[in-house]
């Protein structure tokens, strides 16, 4: 990897906002190329990726995404999704019994289709290209499969936005690597540690805004109570387990 390579995962940012630029065909094709390039389980390839660019489907995207604008404004969608449908209709063909509908396989499809999608975002981003990722997928994941014709054994796993960043936004903060790496084996956190890593977390300006904006005293509130309420994630994991189950894909 090149140090320009290297400099381009290191500066990474969220676009959210787009240029009016389009992006060629061919540079959409190298993007998808990248991604299908990716590691998978035994070169199964247990994903399929929808790609929507006319404006009217986009338009219907961005309704189940919460209308997040986005998802209307961008060049081009991605929905990345778990499959194991085709390998399915792969095997039957050849005389073989799949067992794919199971958790362990729902959970490698899963795998699949993100380290596919990362793939494709590093790509577009090494073109100049900016991305934005959408968890919303996970909640509205039914509406989403219809309106993108999923058949059976195929569920939404992530949305990624691409298009020409209007403007560079400011890198987003991140928790220092002794936060997330352990050497040799997981090291627990103890009451000092936690405090140490999250009260210099929240001290940064961007972050203390964000707590004042949010009407709360700390970060962890503004998750809590905030971003990601204990009744929502509830009822989105209850919403999407069930779809998963009417997919077979558990």
């Amino acid at each position: 990897m090149s140090k320009q390579e290297l400099n381009t995962l290191l500066s990474r940012r969220t676009i959210r906002e787009y240029s009016d630029k389009k992006i060629s065909r061919e540079d959409l094709d190298l993007i998808l190329e990248a991604g299908i390039r990716a590691s998978n389980c035994g070169n199964m390839q247990l994903y399929s990726i929808i790609v929507t660019r006319q404006q009217e489907r986009k338009d219907a995207l961005c309704k189940l995404h919460f209308n997040q604008p986005m998802v209307s404004t961008a060049d081009t969608v991605l929905t990345v999704c778990a499959d194991v449908n085709r390998f399915h209709k792969y095997c039957e063909k050849r005389g073989a019994k799949p067992a794919y509908n199971n958790f362990l396989w729902f959970q490698v499809s899963t795998i699949d289709a993100t380290i596919c999608s990362q793939a494709m975002v590093s790509a577009a981003e090494a073109l100049g290209i900016g991305a934005c990722y959408l968890g919303t997928v996970t909640y509205m994941a039914e509406p989403i499969a219809e309106l993108l014709n999923l058949p059976k054994h195929v569920i939404p796993i992530t949305t990624i936005t691409l298009g020409y960043p209007a403007k560079t936004p400011a890198l987003t903060e991140r928790l220092p690597l002794q936060a997330v790496v352990h050497s040799e084996q997981y090291q627990d956190y103890s009451d000092e540690k936690i405090e140490e890593l999250y009260s210099d977390f929240e001290q940064l300006p961007q972050i203390k805004e964000y707590i004042r904006q949010a009407g709360q005293d700390n970060l962890a509130k503004v998750f809590t109570e905030v971003r990601y309420p204990e009744r929502d994630s509830v009822a989105f994991s209850k919403s999407y387990m069930e779809f998963a189950e009417k997919q077979d894909m558990m």
